[in-house]
C-alpha cells in the first residue's frame, strides 16, 4: 500500500465516522422532537414527569442546608483572609 492509498483509506474512514456521528445526532434530535410533540398533543402521557410537594420540600431543605454550609465556609477566617489577600494582590498589581 502506498501513501496515496493510506490517505484515501484514512479519509474514507474519517468521513464514514463523521457521517455516522451526524446520523446519530439527527436521529436523537428527531426522536426528542417527536416525543415532545406527542406529549403536547396528548398522545403520550406524562407519567411521573414532575416533583410532588414532598419532593419540593425536601429539595428546598437540602438547598437551604447547602447554602448554610457554603456561607459558613465563605465567612470563615481562613477563607476570608485568603480572599482578601487575592483581592489585595489584584488591586495592587502593576501593569
Amino acid at each position: 500500500m502506498n501513501g496515496t492509498d493510506a490517505m484515501t483509506k484514512g479519509t474514507a474512514t474519517g468521513t464514514r465516522l463523521a457521517y455516522t456521528a451526524c446520523t446519530r445526532a439527527v436521529s436523537w434530535t428527531r426522536e426528542r422532537f417527536t416525543r415532545a410533540g406527542d406529549r403536547l398533543s396528548g398522545r403520550l402521557s406524562l407519567g411521573d414527569a414532575g416533583m410532588t410537594t414532598a419532593e419540593y420540600a425536601m429539595g428546598t431543605i437540602a438547598a437551604c442546608a447547602f447554602a448554610a454550609a457554603l456561607y459558613q465556609v465563605i465567612t470563615s477566617d481562613t477563607v476570608s483572609t485568603a480572599l482578601e489577600s487575592i483581592i489585595g494582590k489584584a488591586l495592587n498589581a502593576q501593569f
